[in-house]
């Protein structure tokens, strides 16, 4: 038990200050560095960009999953930028097939994509978890932002203070108006994200190899001097 908790404290400590550190710097990013305006109650209204803190806890996880080395980072990151624009194809092309109330357009394509994504584990560069998981999160910050191009009006109403007062605008579903975004900076906000994701993978084995190291030296000159 003693070394298990040895082994783990170093990624432990590491994983706590990325995760404090990306917490810190995406909400901010969204909620006060980059933004359209003052909602009034000290946040300001994210742009159309944003940095999506949950998502990158996802390819976070599916680095460690995979291996944690440079070749689970590869496949990770190609798998999630194939089904972060399966998400883009689904937004474009479902609204194209059954719009608002029919959602059959939707399933339809999800049926299509998903069978891509799951037919391409026969390489062996590709990940399917990671694929599947972004095609996911795509899906659901369309869902969170407004469905916009499925939904009339939907999504396209974050680009300024005064569209939130609109009652008709896709605000009603997105959070009042302040997430509401247009699907295609819902996919270049998530991509985004999802592949800090794997750099942070890759950044806390590093730093947890440091800790790590270092700790292994403290205590082999604390042996050194007991010998002595």
């Amino acid at each position: 038990m003693v070394d298990k908790l040895k082994q783990a404290v170093p990624l432990a400590v590491a994983f706590g200050v990325l995760a404090f550190a990306w917490i810190e710097i995406s909400l901010n990013f969204s909620f006060h560095w980059f933004d359209n305006g003052d909602l009034g109650n000290g946040l300001g209204l994210p742009a159309n960009f944003h940095l999506v803190a949950p998502a990158a806890f996802i390819t976070w996880a599916l680095f460690f999953a995979a291996g944690a080395d440079m070749a689970a980072a590869t496949k990770v990151a190609i798998a999630t930028v194939i089904g972060a624009t399966a998400g883009l194809v689904l937004m474009v092309a479902s609204p194209a097939t059954a719009d608002l109330p029919d959602f059959w357009g939707i399933a339809v394509w999800v049926g299509i994509l998903g069978f891509g994504a799951v037919i391409l584990s026969v390489f062996d560069w590709y990940y399917a978890p990671a694929s599947l998981v972004a095609f996911t999160a795509v899906v659901f910050w369309w869902l969170v932002t407004g469905m916009d191009g499925w939904a009339e009006n939907g999504g396209g109403v974050g680009s300024g203070l005064k569209s939130l007062a609109e009652p008709t605008s896709a605000g009603t579903g997105a959070f009042g108006g302040v997430f509401s975004t247009p699907y295609p900076w819902v996919w270049v906000s998530c991509l985004a994200s999802l592949l800090l994701g794997v750099v942070l993978g890759l950044l806390s084995t590093v730093l947890a190899g440091s800790i790590g190291a270092g700790t292994a030296s403290r205590a082999k000159t604390a042996r050194s001097h007991q010998q002595l």
